[in-house]
C-alpha cells in the first residue's frame, strides 16, 4: 500500500472574509471564497430602494419604448434589475450600452441585447470614451443614462458636453443598511483578515459603521475607481483588484496568502 498523501492546504485556509454585499454576487463569492479555504462573512451594508420621482423614470421608460432615444446606458446590474421589474421595452433602433462584463452579463440574462461593453475600463469614464466611435458627423444623439441617486454625472455631463442631448434619470437609491453587531465587534477585535470593497457606496458604509479597520485587516477594492471613492471617504486601501471582477479580487487575497506563506 502507498503511503498517503496529506491533502494541499488551500491558500486562504483560516482567513475570515467580510463580504459586504448580499444577493446572488454575495452569496457566488461567498462560495469561491469558501472554495479557495476561506471562512466568508455575507453581511450586505447597502441595499437599493425605489426613486423617489417614479414619475420620472416612468416617463423616461415610456418614451424609451416608444423609440425617442439613439442609446439607453446602463451603469450597474441594479438598473437592469429595475428594467426588468418595469418590463422596460427597448425597441430595435435604440442601442444599448453597458458600462461591464458584468452589467452586460444582467443585461443578457434579463433578455436585452448589448452593443457596447469598454474594452478595458469598466466605468463611467471608460463607456463616455468607448462612445466616440459611434458620434459619426457631428450628428446630436439621443442618450437616456439610467443611474442610482448617487452615482457622479461622469457620463451624461461627458456626453452633454460633446453636442448630445441627454436625459439621465434615477433609477434606484442607495441606501446603507446596519451592521450586525457581532460583525463589528470581530472587525474591531481583528478577526477579519480581509474586507472586499465593491462600490463607492460600500466603502462609505464600511468606514462609517466599521471605521477606523485595524492595521491587520486588508482592505481590498475591486477596481481604482472604488478605491479612490474609498479613499475619499477616508477608508484605507490595501490591494486593488487587477480587473473589476470577483475573481481578480479573490485573486488579489491568493496571491497575498502565497506570499506570506
Amino acid at each position: 500500500m502507498g503511503t498517503p498523501t496529506s491533502p494541499i492546504p488551500k491558500p486562504l485556509a483560516g482567513w475570515r472574509v467580510l463580504v459586504p454585499r448580499g444577493g446572488p454576487w454575495g452569496h457566488g463569492v461567498a462560495s469561491d471564497l469558501r472554495g479557495m479555504g476561506a471562512t466568508p462573512l455575507v453581511a450586505p451594508l447597502i441595499n437599493f430602494a425605489p426613486t423617489e420621482d417614479p414619475s420620472a423614470l416612468e416617463s423616461a421608460l415610456e418614451r424609451l419604448a416608444a423609440g425617442n432615444f439613439d442609446w439607453l446606458t446602463v451603469t450597474s446590474a441594479t438598473t437592469v434589475d429595475v428594467l426588468s421589474a418595469h418590463q422596460a421595452l427597448v425597441p430595435a433602433g435604440t442601442r444599448i450600452a453597458a458600462v461591464g462584463e458584468t452589467t452586460a452579463a444582467a443585461l443578457t440574462s434579463a433578455g436585452y441585447r448589448v452593443d457596447l461593453v469598454p474594452l478595458e475600463d469598466n466605468s463611467a469614464k471608460g463607456l463616455l470614451s468607448e462612445m466616440k466611435q459611434f458620434e459619426e458627423g457631428g450628428a446630436s444623439l439621443r442618450i437616456l443614462t439610467l443611474r442610482s441617486e448617487i452615482a457622479k454625472p461622469v457620463l451624461s455631463e461627458g456626453l452633454a458636453q460633446r453636442g448630445h442631448s441627454v436625459e439621465s434619470v434615477v433609477a434606484y437609491r442607495t441606501i446603507g443598511v446596519p451592521v450586525d453587531p457581532n460583525i463589528r465587534e470581530e472587525v474591531e477585535a481583528g478577526l477579519i483578515r480581509a474586507i472586499l470593497v465593491t462600490s463607492g457606496s460600500v466603502a462609505e458604509q464600511v468606514q462609517l459603521q466599521l471605521g477606523p479597520i485595524p492595521e491587520t485587516t486588508i482592505v481590498a477594492c475591486i477596481g481604482p475607481v472604488t478605491a479612490q471613492d474609498a479613499r475619499s471617504y477616508g477608508l484605507r486601501v490595501d490591494l486593488i483588484a487587477a480587473d473589476r471582477s470577483a475573481e481578480s479580487l479573490i485573486q488579489t487575497l491568493v496571491d497575498v496568502a502565497v506570499a506570506r506563506g
